[in-house]
């Protein structure tokens, strides 16, 4: 389907009744007011729930049938427009982390705390759910980034979660990006947990100077951990032996992968993060950042996809 126009979205009843309207599908798909009156797509089909918010188009919530809550969310989450949602799927774009040249533009860039536009929903016969929502460069976003672009990112909501976020340059000249998807995910304990699929893959430790180690068989976690793998195209599981579970990340057209924790003292200085959740999430991220960087000519577009799952243990 072809990228929506953005437009300013009005956080008032009858946005929400005109966005039905167009998109609702009764029993299935209905945008209904979330936290701060902020537009949220409930989504309730045979295979899964979930809910995206319009705000940085961010998946918040994924339950598959017959399984527990897959994504983790912050209780003390901020839900205000320019501020992130903490949890769920973030969108991170055009840089990751702080922008190299401006360490006063927002981190991990600005479409994560943007309202987007909801272009379509439709329901399969299978039972999954399809939601597509897009944004694109206007004065806000040319101040940080001196770019023409559209993002669209289209999720499918079933028995698995995928996510496929294309850009296009729809500028004059080549321009180079950083993106990733931020996937929070909820575990028994981050204590306990474990990620495999990096074995002997190099690192860059961001908590440690950003020296490059080489991964030695799967990860656990005793500190704060944010560590970027390089060259890496295969699956990841994380396993979750207290939850009785294994959550999969498939990649598609991601070079590099993210895992993230915080841990107790980076917790305490995240105003958003309450000081126990850490122990209750994880983040394993599709991305592309650094030296995996994506350039596009004019004209050209590119998608980055991560495919979620949930296996038992």
């Amino acid at each position: 389907m072809p990228f929506g126009r953005i437009h300013s979205v009005v956080n008032e009843p009858s946005h929400i009744d005109a966005l039905n309207r167009r998109f609702g599908i009764p029993g299935i798909a209905k945008v209904v007011c979330g936290n701060n009156a902020l537009p949220k797509l409930s989504i309730t089909a045979l295979e899964a729930s979930a809910e995206i918010y319009l705000h940085g188009a961010q998946v918040t919530a994924w339950h598959p049938a017959g399984a527990a809550e897959a994504l983790f969310l912050s209780e003390h989450s901020h839900w205000h427009d320019g501020r992130a949602i903490r949890g769920g799927v973030p969108i991170c774009f055009p840089w990751f982390r702080a922008k190299a040249d401006n360490p006063k533009a927002p981190a991990h860039g600005f479409v994560r705390t943007r309202e987007w536009h909801l272009d379509a929903i439709q329901a399969n016969e299978g039972g999954s759910v399809i939601a597509e929502l897009s944004t694109a460069s206007d004065a806000s976003t040319l101040q940080w980034w001196p770019h023409d672009f559209q993002l669209m990112l289209r999720v499918t909501v079933g028995a698995a979660l995928k996510l496929e976020l294309t850009t296009r340059n729809t500028g004059a000249a080549t321009f180079s990006f950083e993106e990733a998807l931020h996937t929070y995910f909820r575990v028994s304990d981050a204590r306990s947990v474990r990620v495999s699929g990096l074995d002997q893959a190099s690192y860059l430790d961001n908590t440690g100077g950003n020296r490059e180690h080489v991964q030695a068989g799967d990860i656990v976690f005793n500190a704060a951990t944010d560590s970027a793998y390089l060259n890496t195209v295969t699956s990841l599981d994380l396993i979750d032996s207290g939850f009785h579970r294994i959550l999969r990340t498939e990649k598609q057209n991601s070079a590099t992968t993210i895992v993230w924790n915080p841990w107790q003292q980076g917790a305490a200085s995240l105003s958003d993060l309450g000081s126990d959740e850490w122990q209750s999430m994880t983040c394993v991220e599709a991305s592309n950042i650094l030296g995996a960087s994506v350039s596009l000519a004019p004209g050209q577009q590119h998608t980055l996809g991560a495919t979620l799952s949930v296996l038992p243990d």
